[in-house]
């Protein structure tokens, strides 16, 4: 979008997302949450960047996740960052929380979008204090939600959802939620052309944040309807 000050000096504000990120979920499960993304960001329809981390730990118990225009989370990340060294230069002991850092993250994206310079990201904010657990969503209109369950962005929010919301339980343990969640992703990473097999986590817990090295999830393509001929297919037959 173009917006004219005058014929020689147009202001100009982006609002095409060049390199993105896909599917982001975040689940509770019994003592803390769980985020996970894959590790690909796609220039256009190319998987251009393939070990890119899409989490970032944000202050002392928080982790953010996200998809979209990466260099949008960049900026948003360099924003988060001066804000949590200046808290800590007044070192008054005051320290935000999952809460206070979701609600700040809500602020930027709705005044960037009233901007008409929009962030062009779909987060998601996981974090543990005090005993208690938050897991937010909030997008680039500065739309922003808490959810005691699960969420998940981008095609996730079509094809994970069903098989999260069949298979989560609120006692299910951290190595459940990782179950269900590389399942989810497996399958994003099926029907989505900008998704990759390799995955990241995050945990918040009462151990604290952590950002674990990526996996691989394995996958299979020799299913018979994937690989048989399609001239050899009744005509109403479908991939």
């Amino acid at each position: 979008m173009t917006l004219f000050q005058d014929s020689e000096n147009p202001i100009k504000h982006t609002t095409r997302p060049i390199v993105t990120g896909s599917t982001v979920i975040g689940v509770k499960f019994n003592g803390g949450v769980l985020v996970a993304a894959d590790t690909l960001c796609s220039y256009g329809s190319t998987a251009r960047f393939k070990n890119v981390c899409r989490l970032k730990t944000v202050g002392d118990n928080s982790i953010l996740a996200a998809g979209g225009e990466f260099s949008d989370f960049q900026k948003l990340s360099n924003m988060i960052e001066e804000l949590y060294e200046e808290g800590e230069c007044y070192d008054d002991g005051a320290k935000m929380g999952p809460k206070e850092w979701a609600s700040y993250i809500t602020r930027v994206e709705y005044q960037n979008r009233s901007k008409m310079n929009p962030l062009w990201c779909s987060l998601i904010l996981a974090g543990k204090q005090a005993g208690k657990t938050n897991l937010s969503y909030i997008d680039l209109h500065g739309t922003f939600f808490e959810t005691d369950s699960f969420v998940a962005t981008g095609l996730g929010a079509y094809m994970a959802i069903p098989l999260l919301r069949a298979r989560w339980s609120e006692n299910m343990s951290l190595a459940e939620a990782k179950e269900v969640v590389s399942e989810s992703l497996k399958i994003c990473f099926y029907r989505d052309c900008r998704a990759s097999n390799r995955i990241q986590f995050g945990v918040c817990s009462d151990d604290g944040v952590c950002i674990e090295d990526p996996v691989e999830l394995e996958h299979y393509w020799g299913h018979e309807a994937w690989t048989k001929p399609k001239l050899q297919s009744s005509t109403a037959a479908t991939w």
